[in-house]
């Protein structure tokens, strides 16, 4: 120990890869906290961990070298209490966990590897008892710094602060396969203030989700995801690159994405809910995007019909429903200087609920070049979807559409396939 620093050396680590660290880097985290906070350092070395939990005031800093390598045995993992999908239930323990902290922080040039491959594969085989742990999962937190370091192979969810506030997330690498199971890269839910900057994300589902929970949860649980910047960031791969959704019972508002590249994401600006979740979707602005071999560069789709909804004709009768506290909007939602390239499915999917269309929507000065070898396919997940291939902009269910400067090339049929349900103004 060096003043406030505290390495797990100190404390019988020995960092070789096969030996389990866990209690020695507990111990350093909680040597710090009771000497009022300061930092852990973890220097060059593999430390072989199940979960640890933070403490207040503590900057766990990984130096250049340094591994955390998550334990493949899953009684390193104690199974509590946590939001997951967008409802309180029994999950096993993420493997940097905290809950009711401030002043928190992990930092530096080092990794975790979560070593999700056995994870993977247990979900795959249905042998878990319980969902499986998200790499870093803070609950309940204020002043958050994630800042640096590289995340890969994560079980599941790699970054998701969880009814958190002032969350930083600055020059983080997150890279997970593309074939892996709900191993999204970074999901703030219902939290506020949060400021994500400067990452480079791969994985095998969502890069960046913001979501608000679920109609299954409390209500007083369900807050607010809002008051939210992403810049700078580049996404490869993954279902999306910044999505909303479909857990957004709590609303999400206030959201601000600019200066981004997305590369062969499948889509690249998602939105997603379905009647029940109830929820407001609004006041989002997106602008500087380039977008390059995705599928479909804007969607957003009130018929969502993943986790369990698929086949349910309440969710995909596309007649108008009573309108109930279970009905979810999307309003307010703007997007300006977007370049997409070599798009495949779709230039945009934009489906509204029959008794709550989209609202106020607009893209101005956007250019989408579509490819003439694309591949065919689902631009949503939805029931009743014919599949698609070069098709301009879809939309139904939507009212106060502005499209300035919107220009297709590549397509085949209208660059606007627009019906009754949709008022629009397109202007050249």
């Amino acid at each position: 120990m060096i003043g406030n620093n505290f390495s797990p050396v100190n404390y019988g680590a020995k960092a070789d890869g096969k030996t389990l660290d866990t209690d020695a880097i507990q111990a350093a985290i909680d040597a710090c906290a009771s000497f009022g906070g300061g930092t852990v350092f973890i220097p060059s070395g593999t430390y072989l961990v199940g979960s640890l939990f933070f403490k207040s005031n503590i900057n766990l800093y990984l130096d250049t070298g340094a591994v955390l390598l998550a334990s493949q045995d899953i009684t390193q993992y104690p199974v509590t209490k946590n939001r997951w999908e967008g409802m309180e239930q029994q999950t096993y323990t993420p493997i940097i966990a905290g809950n009711n902290l401030t002043n928190i922080s992990i930092t530096g040039r080092g990794k975790i590897d979560g070593q999700g491959g056995f994870w993977w594969q247990a979900f795959k085989n249905k042998t878990l008892q319980f969902p499986r742990p998200r790499m870093i999962g803070f609950a309940d937190c204020n002043n958050i710094l994630i800042e640096g370091i590289t995340l890969v192979n994560s079980p599941a969810w790699t970054v998701n602060p969880v009814r958190c506030e002032n969350v930083n997330i600055r020059g983080i690498t997150v890279i997970n396969p593309p074939d892996s199971p709900n191993t999204d890269g970074i999901n703030p839910d219902s939290c506020r203030l949060v400021r994500i900057s400067d990452c480079y994300i791969s994985v095998g589902d969502d890069c960046i989700t913001i979501k608000s929970g679920t109609q299954f949860e409390h209500p007083h649980r369900r807050a607010a995801c809002r008051d939210i910047s992403i810049t700078n960031c580049t996404m490869e791969r993954g279902h999306g690159g910044v999505v909303i959704g479909s857990e957004m019972s709590g609303d999400v508002q206030n959201v601000v994405i600019s200066n981004c590249v997305f590369i062969a994401t499948d889509r690249g600006l998602r939105m997603k809910s379905r009647r029940g979740r109830g929820g407001v979707v609004e006041n989002i602005r997106v602008t500087n995007i380039i977008m390059d071999k995705v599928l479909c560069p804007f969607t957003m789709n009130l018929y969502y019909n993943c986790n369990g909804a698929k086949g349910d004709s309440a969710i995909s009768d596309k007649n108008p429903q009573p309108v109930n506290e279970g009905t979810p909007a999307f309003r307010n939602i703007h997007f300006s200087h977007i370049t997409a390239t070599q798009v495949s499915i779709a230039a945009g999917y934009f489906y509204g609920l029959a008794e709550m269309p989209l609202e106020d929507i607009s893209l101005t000065d956007v250019s989408i070049s579509i490819d003439s070898n694309a591949i065919e396919g689902y631009p949503e997940m939805a029931d009743d979807i014919p599949r698609m291939s070069r098709v301009g902009f879809f939309i139904r269910n939507a009212k106060n559409i502005r499209l300035d400067n919107v220009k297709v090339t590549g397509q085949l049929g209208p660059v606007f396939d627009l019906d009754d349900s949709v008022d629009a103004e397109i202007r050249e």
